[in-house]
């Protein structure tokens, strides 16, 4: 009897760690139709959307057991926005249709007829993030293997923007938030000297972090529940922001009594 009460190993948690890089990342959450933006930050649905394909689920089936995971974002490279300009017509000069769809998922037809498409697209430049995501160790396990090996292509939000290697981090027991106060600063090398050149070899960087929580302050509807193109929903989840130190990775790093003295108020901005 007592053996049946114990926790088996489904019911362990551990968390995934993914760095998300690439030259562009595009994150949008409401945005329809011509004007595409980009939240700040990774949003929940396109980073289980890219585990869903590198564990291989097909759009129009259920999510299963990726519903309901818990995750958070590590800022470490923000990167810079880039508006995208187009303008579209059909190559045989005719009318264009609509951007919605009929009840029957044809496209209707414009009225009056319109022969130019102006379309904006928003992206982030050149930013590096740490996505963490947490559930049973078993699956987290078997995503972390999904992502080295992943059997439809990965992206950062649209399937334009390609990943940089490395994707997986690796997966750990701890919490989510000391997963990401623990894992070394990932930005790339030419961030990295910037911030050598001005503020030494510092041991550590204050980095922003956002995690779930119930009585957090900001509500983002970002939470997947259906990525069918005829059902695609979305649940709110609530969410707060914090700064965390996290460890610079730098060799022979300036010691913690130096690097206080070198304090700079301006270093949160990145100035």
């Amino acid at each position: 009897m007592e053996d049946e009460l114990m926790p088996g190993p489904d019911h362990e948690q551990a968390v995934l760690l993914l760095r998300l890089a690439g030259p562009l990342q595009s994150w949008g959450d409401q945005s329809a139709f011509n004007r595409r933006d980009t939240r700040p930050q990774p949003t929940k649905s396109g980073v289980i959307g890219l585990l869903a394909a590198a564990a291989g689920h097909p759009r129009h089936e259920p999510l299963g057991d990726l519903l309901g995971l818990s995750m958070g974002v590590r800022v470490d490279q923000e990167g810079t926005l880039l508006r995208d300009y187009h303008t579209v017509s059909d190559y045989q000069g005719r009318p264009l249709p609509q951007a919605g769809v009929s009840a029957k998922g044809m496209q209707k037809p414009t009225s009056p007829a319109k022969y130019t498409h102006i379309t904006q697209r928003f992206y982030l430049q050149d930013a590096v993030f740490v996505a963490a995501v947490a559930g049973p160790k078993p699956l987290m396990e078997s995503l972390a293997e999904a992502v080295t090996r992943p059997a439809f292509p990965l992206a950062l939000g649209r399937r334009s923007c390609v990943p940089s290697q490395p994707i997986l981090l690796g997966v750990t027991s701890e919490p989510i938030l000391d997963a990401l106060t623990s894992q070394l600063w990932q930005a790339g090398e030419p961030a990295r000297a910037q911030f050598e050149k001005r503020h030494r070899r510092l041991e550590r960087i204050d980095r922003m972090v956002t995690v779930e929580s119930a009585d957090g302050d900001q509500i983002l509807h970002d939470e997947p529940l259906s990525f069918d193109p005829r059902d695609r929903r979305h649940a709110t989840r609530r969410v707060t922001h914090l700064w965390r130190s996290i460890p610079t990775g730098f060799d022979n790093p300036v010691p913690p009594s130096d690097a206080a003295s070198a304090h700079d108020p301006f270093a949160l901005l990145g100035w």
